[in-house]
């Protein structure tokens, strides 16, 4: 294999796991967005189930 070849491969997978980081980051702002918006308090429950408090 040609060293323009794995240099443009590197490249894509780069950008690769660039996309899906930024996807995970958004994601994980979500969640904790979510959870500082929420209401109601939640408390662990009985065998590690989320119970409303």
């Amino acid at each position: 294999m040609g060293p323009e070849i794995q240099l443009q491969m590197i490249a894509h997978r780069t950008a690769e796991l660039r996309r899906e980081a930024g996807d995970h980051r958004r994601a994980r702002e979500v969640l904790e967005d979510r959870k500082a918006r929420s209401p109601e308090k939640r408390r662990p429950g009985l065998f590690g189930r989320t119970v409303p408090a």
